[in-house]
């Protein structure tokens, strides 16, 4: 399918801007080549730098520009360059690295691909609520050790996931995928998130309440709030203290909305379990003592797209593009209004 810019009867010239390892990681070859079918785009290599005579030759007829990892901020002198620019479509999450002040005020479109990238973070979370709800982890580790299977019948009742109480901080788009994928489970799925009303709660199927009523009656606690000034170290000592012996926090969202030496403090003393696929810092200190603590599992940030997941950022991007060409205009758009409550 050929499309056109919008009001124009031709394919808008487009560009790629993101760091070559982004480009080649999220844009294979059979991307590319639909990329190419709906727009004019700008030869490869992409664009990792928007200062140089070749950026500049480029951007002087470009109307949009598909972003990625390591694409620098379109800021004033960028957008004197490009004075035909008018869409950005980005092959990840946040725009918050590229996207400036100077495109809103030209009026810039924006599109993310933050819900795309929203599954594979909920489906790990998922498992992780799962596993540890079972035990699976710790149990395995036994098994290997001992290689004699014990009495099943005197598996401890605190195993399972049968009406276990999950809490959900958050009803962003990754913490509202949890919520949905959770609904087949019997389990009781409570949140927290003052900018959502009982009435929404109701209709996601979850309870909506306060922040320490979240920490005090769950079983395990998911995190998916954006790190904000207003979040850093939001779930900090008095949440964790009040969490109930052997729960589990997991943390898929930015390590410093958690208070890294409270949480410490609570998984080494053995009070609670953590899933950690985010730290602060991140990584920790290679003499850590989470990283030997038997009640912490820490991950190297993977929850999000990787491996073939990548295709689905550019298969949504590749979608955003041709909405946009032909004068539909974006379906996963980026407010500015929202940026103060996006990651």
């Amino acid at each position: 399918m050929t499309v056109h810019a919008p009001g124009t009867g031709r394919r808008p010239r487009a560009a790629v801007a993101m760091s070559p390892d982004a480009a080649s990681a999220v844009l294979d070859p059979e991307s590319l080549a639909a990329f190419r079918r709906v727009c004019d785009l700008a030869p490869l290599p992409v664009l990792d730098d928007l200062s140089g005579p070749r950026a500049a030759s480029v951007l002087g007829d470009v109307e949009l520009l598909i972003t990625g990892w390591g694409c620098p901020p379109l800021d004033a002198d960028v957008l004197r360059a490009a004075p035909r620019l008018r869409a950005v479509v980005h092959t990840a999450g946040s725009v918050r690295g590229h996207v400036t002040d100077a495109c809103w005020e030209r009026g810039v479109e924006v599109s993310s691909a933050a819900a795309a990238n929203a599954l594979p973070v909920a489906e790990y979370t998922l498992a992780m609520i799962l596993l540890t709800g079972k035990r699976v982890l710790e149990r395995a580790r036994d098994y290997r050790a001992a290689r004699v299977r014990g009495n099943w019948l005197r598996t401890s009742r605190g195993v399972g996931n049968y009406r276990r109480t999950v809490g959900i901080l958050s009803a962003s788009l990754i913490g509202r995928r949890v919520m949905e994928l959770l609904r087949p489970h019997d389990v009781e799925v409570l949140l927290h998130d003052p900018y959502v009303s009982d009435a929404e709660a109701a209709e996601l199927g979850v309870e909506n309440v306060a922040l320490p009523e979240l920490f005090a009656r769950c079983d395990t606690v998911s995190v998916h709030t954006p790190l904000l000034p207003a979040t850093r170290h939001l779930v900090g000592r008095a949440l964790i203290e009040a969490m109930r012996p052997d729960a589990v926090l997991i943390n898929t969202s930015r390590g410093a909305v958690v208070d890294q030496a409270a949480l410490t403090d609570a998984v080494l003393a053995g009070r609670i379990r953590a899933v950690l696929d985010v730290t602060d810092p991140e990584a920790l200190a290679p003499d850590h003592p989470l990283w030997d603590c038997e009640h912490a599992l820490i991950t190297p940030h993977l929850a999000g797209s990787e491996g073939n997941e990548w295709r689905r950022l550019a298969d949504l991007a590749l979608a955003e593009t041709t909405r946009w060409a032909s004068g539909s205009g974006f379906l996963h758009p980026v407010r500015r209004e929202r940026l103060a409550f996006l990651a």
